[in-house]
């Protein structure tokens, strides 16, 4: 029924976006389909698809929510054989504004949690695989491998969408051999990636965690999550509720390198006032650090001063890993930026993907001193009231 959240998805096509037709390959035929309408959660624009035609139509403009994207222009999977990505031959394919979007249902909806993750959940789900933040360093890389994708740059430009997540969640949540434990969501891609704002997934996700009285949290470097506060107070009256904003450091200048599709680390913390001060607990995922280059006193001492200042009620410091996939695309960018520290990181990590446990217990210990200091998880009241959420935090 569940699957590692490092495995991936073998599917077939489901539900899409309003208004739209898409050209599939089976068995060496193309073949039109026009999809219908499905029953889905409200606001929820997808398509269910009718028996296939026989001809090849052209695709039309989708019906999209929140954000506009550009034109949507359906693939032709063509060439079928074993040159072809095997998540095409499984999918239905769209394109918006040059990012690729694989519509596929769930196989399963809840994912184990990696213990090598170091994060305080085991079981998750994630509506899309990929994300187009696109950050150079995300551990999620490793998953496209699996799909015939490459990890580096086709994991910000071609997003798995399980479109009927919701659905697939319900029947897992319901069955007797689910304990009720606690579900992180957004592992495998940002749940409040820009594809959410076209699929509105996460909706339907939210209602049926509330449903089942489930405990949950969102994972997110996305301003989005705050379209969806009101189900989350909602959700937050039968079950808990959490969030943690993924800020490893706030240098924007190293934003702008590592993670060049994320909102500002000022952002993410307005974001973590904004949910605290509506009533749902936001801590910082300080994820990652990155060895020799943000983990030096003053980096770590301005990232947990500013996440007291927006009064997260929690701060969990994750060392940068370097899984495959994940290593080769890091590793190239250190190369080009940062060549004189390359011998260092061979050092520091070796052949694993996890720096030495040595390196790891002090940057443990010392963002545990300092959140000590600042009264994170204790008394951060003191430090959330120094400044209003309304205000612009300070940049260091």
């Amino acid at each position: 029924m569940r699957r590692d959240a490092t495995s991936c998805a073998e599917d077939q096509p489901d539900a899409r976006p309003r208004g739209q037709q898409q050209t599939v390959r089976r068995s060496g035929q193309q073949q039109a389909r026009q999809p219908e309408q499905t029953a889905q959660q409200p606001g929820h624009s997808m398509r269910q698809p009718e028996q296939p035609e026989q001809s090849v139509r052209q695709s039309e403009q989708p019906a999209q929510s929140g954000r506009q994207r550009g034109p949507s222009v359906q693939q032709s999977l063509v060439g079928e054989g074993p040159a072809r990505p095997r998540i095409e031959r499984q999918a239905v394919t769209r394109v918006f504004d040059g990012i690729t979007c694989y519509e596929v249902p769930a196989r399963a909806a809840l994912e184990r949690v990696p213990e090598a993750a170091e994060l305080p959940f085991t079981w998750g789900a994630s509506p899309y695989r990929g994300c187009e933040i696109g950050c150079g360093y995300c551990t999620a890389r490793r998953g496209h491998r699996y799909l015939g994708l490459d990890p580096g740059c086709d994991f910000s430009t071609k997003i798995v969408v399980k479109t009927d997540l919701a659905r697939r969640l319900r029947r897992e949540l319901d069955s007797p051999r689910w304990s009720g434990e606690p579900v992180a969501l957004g592992l495998t891609g940002d749940c409040y990636q820009p594809a959410e704002e076209i699929y509105r997934l996460m909706p339907g996700v939210i209602r049926t965690l509330a449903d089942a009285a489930n405990p949950f949290t969102v994972l997110t470097k996305s301003p989005l999550v705050l379209r969806d506060l009101d189900l989350l107070r909602e959700a937050a009256k039968v079950t808990q509720v959490g969030a943690l904003v993924s800020v490893g450091f706030v240098d924007d200048r190293l934003r702008r390198a590592v993670e060049p599709g994320a909102a500002t680390p000022q952002r993410r913390l307005e974001v973590c006032a904004t949910l605290n001060e509506a009533g749902i607990p936001c801590g910082v995922l300080m994820a990652p650090i990155l060895p020799l280059i943000a983990d030096s006193t003053d980096h770590l001492l301005a990232t947990v001063r500013r996440a007291a200042e927006a009064g997260a009620v929690s701060v969990t410091p994750v060392v940068l890993r370097l899984p495959a996939g994940a290593r080769e695309w890091y590793m190239g960018w250190l190369e080009r930026e940062h060549p004189g520290l390359v011998p260092r990181y061979q050092a520091l990590y070796g052949r694993g993907q996890v720096a030495e446990d040595g390196y790891r217990r002090r940057i443990a210990e010392q963002v545990r001193a300092l959140a000590e200091t600042y009264g994170i998880g204790r008394d951060a009241r003191r430090w959330r009231r120094r400044r209003s959420p309304a205000r612009q935090l300070a940049l260091v």
